[in-house]
């Protein structure tokens, strides 16, 4: 168990991810951690339709991927939020969701918050970044304000450059803030 900020993770950083198999899709597919194979890095986001945070982060997010999908990363959102506290977070307004945004990487419902509770994901803008060998390398925040001028640290970017540089990730962990997962 690993503690940063009085928050407890199920594993540290440097060890394995664990795995997910089956999640849906707002394409319609299903998904597990092993569709992601061929890629370099991995960037699990967990989000939410009802965040205004994850709202307004979302043109950083597709920028992301953007800027770093031709050098192996993809980035991921998994929606953990809880379907029956909130009805705006089933997979058809996922769906609605992803048009609406025109999200450029999958965005996948962990309908039972088994995947978000095997990362600790605390709330819907929580980034984790894996490695090549599924080992967890960054974990917290996107970057550090929720309004795009004032924003001076861009730690998840961060990361992604250190690794594609094959370097150690300068600041392995954030602390992450926005919308808190509902739990059921």
């Amino acid at each position: 168990m690993s503690s940063l900020f009085s928050i407890t993770y199920p594993f540290e950083i440097g060890q394995k991810a664990p795995s997910f198999e089956n999640l849906q899709g707002t394409d319609g597919k299903q998904y597990s951690l092993s569709t992601f194979d061929g890629k370099r890095i991995v960037v699990l986001i967990f989000m939410a339709n009802r965040c205004p945070t994850a709202r307004v982060y979302t043109d950083r997010l597709k920028a992301i991927q953007t800027d770093y999908g031709e050098k192996g990363v993809q980035l991921v959102g998994i929606n953990s939020d809880n379907q029956y506290f909130f009805s705006n977070e089933t997979i058809a307004k996922m769906v609605e969701v992803s048009d609406e945004r025109e999200l450029n990487f999958p965005y996948l419902k962990d309908t039972d918050q088994s995947v978000a509770k095997k990362y600790g994901a605390l709330v819907t803008l929580h980034a984790f970044v894996l490695d090549k060998d599924r080992k967890l390398r960054y974990r917290g925040r996107i970057d550090d304000s929720r309004d795009p001028s004032k924003v001076t640290t861009n730690d998840l970017r961060n990361a992604l450059d250190d690794l594609l540089l094959n370097r150690e990730v300068r600041v392995p962990e954030t602390r992450p803030f926005a919308c808190s997962i509902e739990y059921f």
